[in-house]
């Protein structure tokens, strides 16, 4: 039987549930250039507006990985595994979780991405450093994977292509904020990159794309039940980001922030609370511990002992980067010409930050994009950043600020005074939120 795209589009449209053939169907299309952008446009504002089902998220998911390369890493004597963060300030965790994970035998080809709206990507944070390739071809991400556990690089145009175009497509007609098309987004690329475990960062507050805890977990339980239907064991952690994780936002910095966490310079307890939960939960999924407190203690000792440090040495420096980055970050990241503290309006207990208003600060910068052609200026952004709950008075900064020129740095500026917030006491967040197990 023929197949007409324009079927699928009014059987959601009018609240019908597609059949995974269909869905199957119509992304094949999409990939090939017979189901026209104006068609999936279509297809995507009926989603937007009528939903899918779970079992339908999961053909979605499927349909949109089979759309390039599903890789295949069943040559490493280890277990495969990743981690997916739905975006914020400040949250540099995947510098930090590869490397530890790496140090315990668990293999991690962390497939990134660059910046979105007023989060940081992990991608532009390597770009910081010289030489690192974030393109790498296929032969040198799976030799970086073999010999150093561990290697973060940018999506290749191979992988889950659909996705790819498809969401440039969301992006322009109003459907990017739909749950199901957000799931089979960011799983379709996690399955295309072969994995055998995912854990799942999923974020809540103002900083976060879902800034309540109601749509936060509704995320992740989508994410955890589509993952787990699609054949890939995956749990899921709903984290606070009603403050940056880290005390450092901007590319650059972060980098700086990441090695000193890793070398025990500095260490910023959120952070380092976040990043080793999420590490605990992949181990005890690969079989790497039996208890969730026995996968905590190994991912204590693999960051302690310097064994992660040692692994993130080797992905930087097989992917082009310096042999002496971490014991010479100082010599290889160049300072932003603009370098001074920033102080609140006023003086009291820091009751309130506009998290998103931090990261759009960074932009204002130059540390993120305005537009996708932008440029980003790895040396810009904020370090030193204060913490609800502490205080904030003439002799006090509420953070040290890092700009290109003087007119940048007074903006910047500004915007960050703007996102404090100043009263008697601060909210007690819970740092995690939620956890769901793989089902």
């Amino acid at each position: 039987m023929v197949f007409l795209p324009q079927e699928v589009i009014l059987k959601k449209r009018n609240g019908e549930a597609l059949a995974r053939e269909d869905i199957a169907r119509f992304i094949a299309g999409f990939a090939n250039g017979s189901v026209s952008h104006a068609q999936a446009a279509a297809f995507a504002m009926a989603v937007y507006f009528q939903d899918m089902s779970m079992d339908e998220r999961v053909a979605l998911t499927l349909a949109m990985r089979d759309s390039g390369t599903v890789l295949d890493w069943s040559d490493l004597d280890g277990p495969v595994a990743d981690k997916h963060s739905t975006g914020g300030v400040g949250d540099n965790v995947s510098l930090m979780l590869a490397p530890i994970l790496a140090a315990l035998g668990v293999y991690v080809p962390m497939i990134s991405g660059r910046g979105l709206g007023h989060t940081g990507g992990t991608l532009d944070k390597f770009d910081s450093i010289p030489g690192y390739q974030t393109q790498p071809d296929n032969a040198l991400f799976r030799k970086v994977v073999r010999e150093a556990g561990c290697a973060i690089i940018g999506q290749t145009s191979d992988l889950a292509p659909a996705d790819k175009t498809l969401y440039a497509i969301r992006d322009v007609t109003g459907t990017v904020e739909s749950i199901a098309l957000i799931t089979a987004s960011i799983l379709s690329k996690k399955l295309a990159a072969g994995l055998g475990a995912l854990i799942l960062d999923v974020k809540t507050g103002t900083g976060a794309f879902m800034p309540t805890l109601e749509q936060s977990r509704a995320l992740a339980e989508s994410l955890v039940t589509v993952a787990n239907g699609a054949g890939l064991k995956t749990g899921a952690l709903i984290t606070d980001m009603n403050e940056p994780l880290a005390s450092a936002a901007g590319n650059g910095l972060e980098v700086r922030n990441a090695v000193d966490f890793l070398t025990g310079a500095h260490q910023d307890a959120r952070l380092r609370e976040v990043t080793l939960a999420l590490c605990a939960e992949i181990v005890l999924m690969t079989g790497r511990a039996a208890t969730l407190d026995e996968a905590r203690g190994r991912v204590d000792d693999a960051l302690d002992s310097g064994r992660a440090t040692e692994h993130f040495s080797r992905m930087v420096t097989a992917l082009g980067g310096p042999a002496d980055f971490v014991d010479n970050m100082n010599a290889h990241l160049a300072p932003a010409p603009v370098i001074r503290d920033v102080y609140a309006e006023g003086q009291g207990t820091i009751s309130a930050i506009d998290t998103r208003g931090v990261g759009m600060a960074v932009v204002a910068l130059g540390g993120g994009r305005a537009t996708p052609s932008d440029v980003i200026d790895h040396r810009v952004g904020f370090d030193r950043l204060a913490p609800l709950g502490a205080t904030a008075d003439a002799q006090t900064p509420i953070a040290r600020i890092h700009a290109a020129d003087e007119a940048s740095a007074e903006d910047a500026e500004r915007r960050l005074r703007a996102a404090y917030g100043l009263g008697g006491t601060a909210p007690s967040n819970p740092l995690i939120a939620g956890r769901i197990e793989p089902t």
